[in-house]
């Protein structure tokens, strides 16, 4: 089949390209990529995209697809529709499932689940054993089998002795080992300690509990030479710690969650649970921070930690609630209207943190606008004003802050592996 996307502005900052074309796809291959008009023929469909932007598959390195485990929550097809309704073509799943992804069986499984989808889906399989943080899960293995990166997400690996032998093992691969940085004998509370959690009564979890974590982590990366991913970053303090850690040369780079940097903790007043999440919503001067980190790139990526929960499960006291929101569907709504459209950082920025250095950080191959080369786009209205609408969500569950929240900016087309999803249908290309 042929697929013609005309006078669409092709954005890709790897390779410096800004430009209008038009673009022929053929089978799924990129097959002409055209400043001048492409001759149309019967049976090609045609899309009019002039003033849209076609950018390289958006691609989110921190989801939770819950399968195996919690198929009432998510699966592995779910998740993958509702990232192709967000734009993203790409995703990497974490590995607290249950059981958890520390066996080349479980790989094996999730990668038989996304076959044939739109969406790619690479594992991060646990760093050790159970996410127990004991014994170092077998690496070799879970590398043969697919996995591209280590992590007891959920948890911060719970040693340094532990910490040591994965990042060991990780480095002989080149794989990073991605760190969920908290300290558990800090942990357990539910919201920031500050002002907030003593006038709401809420147990605290402190800043200091992650910049511990991350100093640590930072230190090993720099001792063993492996490479080191802080997911989720939250506060001033870990911002200023990865930024000394690059500056030295160190192996470390790190994302945040669209909701980060987006809400602080006075979101919680109402003590509605779909403002809680690990880490938790910080202050304004962690916001702060975490805008002027990715203004100046100390934050390399924007990834949304996608967390499925029923409503049953968040419908209970604050204190006891499980922690997470869904993200897949509204992160790039959210990063152009508070990061673009507030002139934080640009759209070549946002691309990069999108596209391009979450598969660098993976070692994943970068989607190009050649002939031969797969078609793998995301393709963006900058300018749509549209209102979050969690009943429509592909994802199974609807824990969501950002209901009826306007924003502007969007994906509106995702095409990858043959296929594109557009205006609310997969469509075989």
């Amino acid at each position: 089949m042929k697929v013609l996307l005309k006078n669409i502005t092709i954005n890709h900052p790897l390779y410096k390209l800004n430009k209008k074309s038009n673009i022929l796809i053929e089978d799924g291959i990129i097959s002409k990529v055209s400043s001048t008009a492409i001759e149309e023929s019967p049976g090609m469909k045609v899309y009019e995209m002039n003033g849209k932007v076609a950018a390289p598959g958006f691609y989110d390195m921190h989801v939770h697809l819950r399968e195996p485990g919690r198929e009432d929550e998510e699966t592995v097809v779910t998740g993958c529709n509702s990232a192709a309704r967000g734009g993203f073509t790409g995703v990497a799943c974490m590995p607290n499932t249950e059981p958890a992804i520390d066996s080349a069986e479980v790989v094996h499984l999730i990668l038989g689940k996304a076959k044939g989808h739109l969406v790619d889906v690479h594992p991060i399989a646990a760093a050790t054993a159970e996410r127990k943080g004991e014994v170092i899960a077998p690496i070799a293995e879970l590398v043969e089998a697919g996995a591209v990166g280590f992590s007891d997400d959920g948890v911060a690996i719970k040693t340094a002795r532990v910490l040591r032998r994965v990042m060991e093992y990780a480095k002989m691969y080149d794989k990073p080992v991605i760190e969920h940085c908290e300290d558990e004998s800090l942990a357990g509370g539910a919201m920031n300690e500050g002002f907030n959690s003593t006038f709401l009564g809420l147990p605290p979890i402190p800043p200091i509990a992650e910049e511990l974590t991350v100093i640590r982590d930072i230190m090993m990366s720099e001792y063993t030479g492996a490479r080191v991913h802080i997911a989720h970053i939250s506060t001033k303090g870990a911002v200023e710690l990865v930024r000394q850690g690059k500056a030295k040369g160190i192996n470390v780079t790190a994302e945040v969650a669209p909701h980060h940097f987006s809400l602080t903790d006075d979101s919680l007043k109402a003590y509605d649970t779909n403002f809680k999440m690990n880490p938790p919503l910080r202050a304004r001067r962690d916001v702060e921070a975490i805008l002027e980190g990715l203004k100046d790139g100390t934050i390399d990526c924007i990834a949304t930690d996608h967390a499925p929960h029923s409503i049953e499960e968040k419908e209970m006291e604050f204190e006891y609630a499980p922690n997470g929101i869904v993200g897949l569907e509204t992160a790039v709504g959210l990063a152009f209207t508070e990061l673009v459209h507030k002139k934080v950082i640009t759209l070549d920025k946002l691309i990069e943190k999108f596209a391009i250095n979450p598969r660098k950080i993976l070692n994943l191959p970068i989607p190009a606008f050649e002939p031969g080369e797969k078609a793998n786009i995301t393709i963006l209205d900058t300018g749509a004003v549209w209102t979050v609408e969690t009943s429509k969500f592909l994802s199974k569950c609807r824990n969501s802050p950002f209901d009826k929240m306007l924003l502007t900016g969007k994906a509106i087309a995702a095409i990858n592996n043959g296929m594109m999803y557009y205006q609310e249908q997969f469509i075989k290309i």
